[in-house]
């Protein structure tokens, strides 16, 4: 396949970042004092998360990634900056004193995670007004929005982003979060996987009921497109009048941790270089496929997906 012309996507990433750390070492002996593994600490590792993972994902695959998002002002914001400015993702971070920065500490035994251990606090209403502020200056410069939702508070404006990316002549994608869809109403494309899709349209039948409940949801909330990520059965694309469904490539799965964030990532390029909706999903879908036989956030390049850098 003839990789798209990435260079000329522009894509505009705002989400819930965070920083993920990996405590890895050797766990092959139970404490005396409770009925638990014992690590052994060797090393530790920290990578993007998040939006941030999206926004790396989205600089791997060749596009001028822009990333507007909070960090408190401590230590993990810090290292949240240097991580970004080494990827080659202009971030602009809001610092809030009042909160900390999004982590998440996974305690690994091998390639086993034997604990999460998760820290974070919602940002303020002050700094959220001044990041709204951020988008819309920031909207001119790109070719296309993508919005991140992890539920961490740092898209309290989503509609209103929504409506001013729309207006400004903008796709603008959703990776959602929690069961009311209602904020994302006007979005060009949301990329539900399939428990948060059945949170919200309840469990269905068989693939017909699945299609009509998706199509549903896509009408009522005046989407361009529903993208359904299916895991080991692939991705499903609900369109008006038309279904598509791709199937997965079969690969010996690692962590399907921030698969999700690749999907999105590698969909956003795409259509931001110019390719068509079924094209970009069929890409999103290899990219996807490529991200879980790596161990962790990781991202996906132009020469594994097309076979040259």
């Amino acid at each position: 396949m003839k990789a798209p012309a990435t260079n000329k996507a522009r894509v505009l990433v705002v989400g819930d970042v965070m920083l993920d750390r990996y405590w890895y070492g050797d766990a092959s002996r139970i404490s005396p004092e409770a009925p638990v593994p014992v690590l052994l600490w060797q090393r530790e590792e920290e990578r993007l998360g998040g939006a941030a993972n999206v926004a790396r994902n989205c600089a791997a695959l060749g596009a001028r990634t822009q990333l507007l998002s909070v960090t408190g002002r401590d230590e993990a914001g810090e290292r949240l900056a240097r991580l970004l400015h080494k990827a080659g993702v202009s971030a602009s971070l809001r610092r809030d004193g009042a909160i900390r920065t999004t982590q998440k500490l996974r305690v690994v035994h091998g390639k086993h995670q034997l604990l999460r251990i998760d820290m974070e606090t919602p940002p303020s209403t002050e700094v959220l007004a001044s990041k709204f502020a951020d988008f819309r200056k920031a909207l001119p410069g790109c070719n296309l929005v993508l919005l991140s939702d992890y539920g961490k508070g740092g898209l309290a404006h989503i509609s209103a982003m929504i409506r001013e990316g729309r207006k400004a002549g903008r796709r603008v994608l959703v990776d959602p979060k929690g069961d009311d869809y209602s904020r994302y109403k006007g979005a060009s494309v949301l990329t539900p996987n399939l428990k948060e899709l059945r949170d919200v349209v309840g469990a269905w039948r068989d693939d017909k009921d699945l299609a009509r409940r998706a199509q549903g949801l896509r009408a009522r909330l005046g989407l361009e497109a529903l993208l359904l990520t299916r895991g080991e059965d692939g991705m499903s694309l609900f369109r008006r009048g038309r279904t598509v469904h791709v199937r997965a490539e079969r690969r010996e799965v690692s962590d399907v941790t921030g698969a999700g964030d690749t999907v999105i990532a590698a969909l956003a390029v795409m259509l931001a270089a110019g390719e068509s909706m079924e094209s970009a999903v069929r890409i999103a879908n290899r990219a996807g496929g490529i991200k879980v036989t790596k161990f962790g956030t990781a991202v996906v390049t132009p020469r594994e997906l097309f076979g040259k850098a």
